[in-house]
C-alpha cells in the first residue's frame, strides 16, 4: 500500500465525466489520499453545438483531451479520468495511462419512450444519434429509417427524446447505467448488429509518465482482462487509420478461450458492411490480437471503405 498523497484530477464538466472524476476520487480516498478535482473545458466542449460533419478534419486530436493533458503536463493536475473512447489511440511521450478499471457494459442501447426495441420502429421512424458508426451500422440493416444529428450530453439527449425530437435514440449503455438514466433503455444492441466504439464503457486514468508515485498510487484500479481487451481494440483501431468519428466499431471480450474480438466497418450510407471476428489464441499479445482482426478486415475489404468515408 503506497503512502497517502494529495491528489488532483482534471475532468471535463459534463455530469459523466463529473461522476466518472468522482467514482475514482472515491476509490482513492478509501485508499487514505486526498482527493480535489477541477473541472477543465476542452474544445469538444466548446463545439457541442456543431454537429461533427461540421466540425470535421479542423480539430486537433484529442479533442476532448487536449486541454486537460496541457494541465497535465503542467502540473496543475496529477491525473485526469476519461472514457477511453475519447482518449487518442497513441499518447504523447509525456503521458500514461496509469489504470484502466474494470469496464461496465460496452454495448449500445437503444432507447425510445415508445418503442420496446430497434425492429418495433415503423418505417420512417427518427433515429437520433450523431455518431457515424452508429448510423452506418444501423443503416445496413434499418435503411428505412431516418438518422437525425444528436449532440449534446445524456440529460440533453433525453430531454429532446421526451420532446419528441427523435422516436428512438442510440447512447451507450455504460453512461445511462452510470448516471441512472435506464428508464427508457429498451435494449442492448448485439454486437453482430452495432459492433461498439474502441474502449466504450471502460475509463482510462491518465498520468505523466515520470510520476511514479501518483502511477503507484493508481495501480490497485486496474483491471487486467479490460486492459487487454482495450487495448486489442486500440491496437485494430489504429492498424485500421480510425479515429472516434469514423464508421469502425471494434470489440474484444473475454470468452472460453480467453479473448474474442470482432469489428465491423461501414460506408456511411450502410450499402457495404464488412464484419469479422477472432478468437485469442494463448501468448498472443493484445496489440498482436487487434492487428490481425485489422489485417482480416482489410483483406474483405475495410480499405475502400475507410477510404470513401473519409472523402
Amino acid at each position: 500500500m503506497t503512502e497517502p498523497r494529495a491528489l488532483k484530477i482534471g475532468s471535463r464538466g459534463s455530469q459523466l465525466a463529473l461522476w466518472q472524476a468522482n467514482h475514482v476520487a472515491e476509490r482513492l480516498r478509501e485508499r487514505g489520499h486526498e482527493v480535489s478535482i477541477e473541472i477543465i473545458r476542452t474544445s469538444g466542449d466548446a463545439m457541442q453545438h456543431l454537429t461533427f460533419a461540421q466540425v470535421g478534419a479542423n480539430v486537433p486530436k484529442g479533442m476532448f483531451t487536449k486541454e486537460i493533458e496541457e494541465a497535465l503536463y503542467q502540473r496543475r493536475i496529477d491525473l485526469a479520468v476519461h472514457s477511453l473512447k475519447d482518449l487518442p489511440t497513441s499518447l504523447d511521450a509525456p503521458f500514461a495511462i496509469a489504470a484502466i478499471p474494470q469496464r461496465a457494459d460496452a454495448h449500445d442501447a437503444f432507447v425510445s419512450i415508445e418503442y420496446q426495441n430497434f425492429p418495433a420502429l415503423p418505417q420512417g421512424a427518427r433515429v437520433g444519434t450523431s455518431s457515424l458508426r452508429r448510423q452506418a451500422q444501423l443503416r445496413a440493416v434499418r435503411p428505412d429509417l431516418q438518422y437525425v444529428e444528436f449532440r449534446g450530453n445524456v440529460d440533453t439527449r433525453l430531454r429532446k427524446l421526451s420532446e419528441r425530437e427523435a422516436d428512438a435514440i442510440i447512447l451507450a449503455s455504460a453512461g445511462l447505467e452510470r448516471l441512472g438514466r435506464t428508464e427508457y433503455l429498451r435494449e442492448r444492441l448485439p454486437v453482430l448488429v452495432l459492433c461498439p466504439a474502441a474502449g466504450q464503457g471502460a475509463l482510462a486514468v491518465e498520468t505523466r509518465a515520470d510520476d511514479r508515485g501518483t502511477i503507484e498510487a493508481l495501480g490497485f484500479l486496474d483491471d487486467a482482462k479490460t486492459r487487454f481487451a482495450v487495448s486489442a481494440e486500440r491496437a485494430a483501431l489504429t492498424a485500421l487509420g480510425g479515429g472516434c468519428q469514423v464508421p469502425i466499431g471494434i470489440y474484444c471480450e473475454p470468452s472460453s478461450e480467453g479473448f474474442t474480438i470482432s469489428g465491423a466497418v461501414a460506408s456511411v450510407d450502410g450499402r457495404h458492411v464488412v464484419r469479422a471476428a477472432i478468437d485469442h489464441q494463448d501468448r498472443v499479445e493484445p496489440a498482436g490480437l487487434g492487428k490481425r482482426l485489422a489485417a482480416r478486415l482489410i483483406e474483405q475489404g475495410a480499405e475502400t471503405i475507410l477510404e470513401s468515408a473519409s472523402r
